[in-house]
Parts: C-alpha cells; structure tokens; sequence
C-alpha cells in the first residue's frame, strides 16, 4: 500500500506530524515502537509547555497521543529497520517484517539515550541498571542508587528519586555540576543526596542483581567503590539517525542536516524535525514546531 507520509517516530514531533497531516487530508502511516520520546523518562513535571501551568509527561504524551488518534491517523507499533528511497519512492520495512512505501518520509525518532560504554553496564540493564527513572525508580524504595550525569536530567532524577531511594550518588565526570541552582535546591533539600564531581566510572558490578560500582577520582587517580543497588544513567542523549546514513548529511554529532525553512534533508522528500537534527534548542515546543512545518512542506512536496 502506498502512503503520502509515512511518520517514524512518536514523540512530540511525530505525533504533531500525524496531527497536522490528517487536517491536510494526506494519507499517512505512523510507525513507532513507543509513544513519547524523552517525554516519557521525564523525572518531574514540564513547566514550560504552552497551555498547561505544570504537566507530567505521561499526561502530555496520552494528551498528543489520543488527539492524534482521534484524528483518524494509522498507527502501528513496530521499529523500522530500513528506509530507502527507489524510483521517487520511500520503501520502509519494519522489525515485523512489514513492508511500506510513501511519497515522503518524516523521519521523527529524535534521541536515545546516551550509553557509558562501561564493563557492566550492558550486563546489568534491567538488573540494576536504568536510563528511565521514571520506569524503574519505584523499584528501588528504601534502596541506595547512583545517578550518573550531574546535569539537569540528573538533578531531576534525584528529585523523583528522593520519594523512594534512601541514599542517592550524583556522579559529576567534570570538576562541577551543571545543572541550575533551582534543580540543586530542590534535589539537595530531602538531605539524601551526594555529590561526588571528577569521577570516572570504571565498572559496574554484580551478582545477580548490581551490588556496587568501581570509579576512579580524576583528581587523585584513586579508585573507589561504592555497594549499592542500582545505577540510572543521565550522561545526555545522542540522535537516533543510523537509518539515514547514505541518505542525509550527518553532523560530527551523527545530528541530520537540514533546510530549517523546511525541514527537508539531501534527500527529496526526507525531513528530519526534532532532536534528531542539527538544531541548536532542544525543547518539546520546538519539536512540535518542526513536526508541523515538516508536514506542511511534504504536502507542498507532493503538490
């Protein structure tokens, strides 16, 4: 079957594309493996969304899913494995084995998050080891956790944190946290939270389950240990663009380069709003501005 738009991706830009499409009349398929984007790891409520004084993400993301959906738009929950373009068409094949083609393509997967790369990080993943504080924080109630990454994502997880884990690590690589005093305050004020700066993580360890972690002081060369029960890494996010190498222009930041009047790659018919481009602002009201100025330039590209 073949579609005007195919969306890839379901997170603040790619459910406004849906949105906005369906008022153009476009046939569209959304393909996402999961609704929401960073929106659904959001450790505290998003203040800065227009029309809402203070939002959780979940809240947001059933609010942009359920007007997209009522909208009439196709959706189907899968991961795309593959995207080319042949003889002026898009051709998408998905996990599933699932096989689409589209006039144009939003290309909407915006970040993952970033990996530390770490002896025991890949072992532990659902053993102790998160990148969702939000998912997984819960689980550690009455526990001891460290957070890696000492920037405003980290301080916001120490903040959803400190209604269950009795004992939180902040893990600062550099020789001072970065996030805003407003986040420090709010983190600092259960009197459960600890930072440590100039740390390098070595490892992290277990038996079954993570018991503790290894990591060298940057200062004093010393290595150090710290038992605990699980690790929630906040080192940032990097763009999930690997489908569109050969079809884009990357960035030394893998980041897509594009048209910013209208959000279109290289590749005719490709566009690329959101986190996963060059763009300088990554916010969810800019994601959205890009998704609906995407979708209007793929109607202007058909037409």
């Amino acid at each position: 079957m073949e579609y005007d738009l195919i969306i890839i991706g379901g997170g603040p830009a790619g459910m406004t594309a849906g949105i906005y499409s369906a008022r153009q009349k476009m046939k569209t398929l959304v393909i996402a493996k999961a609704f929401g984007g960073q929106m659904a790891s959001k450790a505290v409520d998003i203040e800065n969304y227009p029309g809402f004084e203070k939002i959780s993400g979940f809240e947001l993301i059933q609010k942009f899913e359920e007007q997209m959906r009522k909208k009439g738009v196709e959706v189907i929950d899968d991961e795309v494995i593959e995207l080319k373009k042949e003889s002026g068409l898009f051709f998408v094949s998905t996990k599933r084995e699932k096989n689409f083609q589209s006039k144009t393509v939003i290309f909407a997967t915006g970040a993952e998050p970033r990996k530390l790369s770490v002896p025991g990080e890949k072992e532990y993943v659902g053993k102790g080891v998160s990148y969702c504080t939000t998912c997984d924080g819960p689980l550690f109630n009455n526990k001891v956790v460290a957070i890696v990454g000492g920037g405003d994502a980290g301080f916001e997880a120490a903040i959803f944190l400190n209604n269950y884990a009795s004992k939180i690590y902040i893990l600062e690589y550099g020789d001072a946290v970065r996030a805003g005093k407003d986040n420090q305050d709010k983190a600092l004020s259960s009197g459960k939270v600890e930072i440590i700066i100039s740390v390098e993580l070595k490892e992290i360890r277990g038996e079954m389950l993570v018991n503790s972690i290894v990591y060298k002081d940057r200062n004093t060369n010393e290595e150090k240990t710290i038992k605990l029960d699980g690790v929630f890494v906040q080192a940032g996010y990097e763009p999930a663009t690997k489908l569109l190498e050969g079809l884009v222009d990357l960035n030394e930041r893998k980041e897509a380069m594009v048209n910013f009047e209208t959000l279109e790659t290289k590749t005719q018919g490709l566009f690329v709003p959101g986190d996963a481009n060059s763009g300088k602002v990554k916010q969810i009201v800019v994601a959205c501005g890009e998704g609906a100025k995407a979708v209007i330039s793929a109607y202007k590209y058909i037409n």
